[in-house]
């Protein structure tokens, strides 16, 4: 796996690229407070024929942080960047959380760019006004460190987070290590961004999946989503929470082998 930086909208985004150069593109965007990492196990199997694309968003991982207000657009314009900077036209993005709004937002602006979605665990609107300001001001005051515990229950289930406590602590150094600025930003990002009726114009084939555990983007809130977007799969993965990439990566490979196969996207 080979890591590197490019020069994107007035910053620095790190992304790995691996698997074959010639096969199927596949970009994978990460969720709020994490890196691309997360993605690992995952991207293990898939770049055995798909040319994968991982990133960091500005504001977290090894990318820089940059001057411009924050919103969906520019992260989504980040994205647009990267795959100018490597020369890529016609891609499958597969976006957890934040990163399926982003998603949303570039087949949204060059829809000719974007030939499937796979929307991990988000919707074309996430949360409210009010729960994204109180979010912002509390990580004002203390950190993030202060909200690291109970956003560890609304990424992963209970059964991971008992079981596998390393991991997990591993998972809460990573949320916790992420720049304030980058993670408010973000989150001023996700309290503005709307785009439902953006995604009831997606015409590419979308498969939308949820974890049942999932605090953060409850089942139904996801499924809501698939009913917006015109001929959308709906996936349900039991017994798993925000991340299940994190949680069931061999399910959530299946998952997406099936569906690029099923679409004709391999």
């Amino acid at each position: 796996m080979s890591l590197q930086v490019a020069p994107i909208n007035g910053t620095h985004i790190h992304y790995s690229q691996t698997g074959p150069k010639d096969g199927p593109v596949m970009v994978f965007a990460n969720s709020l407070g994490t890196d691309l990492r997360i993605w690992d196990d995952v991207v293990g199997v898939l770049s055995q024929r798909f040319n994968i694309v991982t990133y960091d968003k500005r504001g977290h991982g090894l990318s820089g942080i940059g001057d411009a207000p924050y919103d969906i657009s520019l992260h989504a314009n980040d994205l647009i960047g990267l795959l100018d900077h490597l020369g890529l036209n016609e891609v499958i993005i597969c976006g957890l959380s934040v990163g399926g709004l982003i998603a949303q937002k570039v087949i949204e602006q060059q829809p000719q760019r974007v030939r499937g979605l796979i929307l991990c665990d988000t919707a074309p609107k996430l949360g409210d006004y009010d729960g994204w300001n109180a979010r912002i001001e509390a990580i004002k005051a203390d950190g993030i460190e202060v909200l690291g515990d109970a956003i560890m229950e609304r990424w992963l289930s209970q059964g991971f987070r008992k079981d596998r406590a390393l991991e997990t602590a591993m998972y809460r150094d990573m949320l916790v290590r992420t720049t304030a600025e980058g993670y408010i930003g973000t989150c001023i990002a996700l309290r503005d961004g709307d785009l439902r009726d953006a995604a009831r114009k997606i015409a590419v084939p979308t498969l939308c999946i949820c974890g049942s555990d999932d605090l953060a983007t409850p089942p139904d809130v996801v499924r809501e989503m698939a009913s917006m977007i015109p001929n959308a799969k709906f996936e349900l993965i039991d017994g798993v929470g925000h991340l299940p990439c994190i949680e069931t990566p061999e399910l959530l490979t299946r998952l997406i082998d099936r569906f690029t196969k099923e679409n004709n996207l391999v």
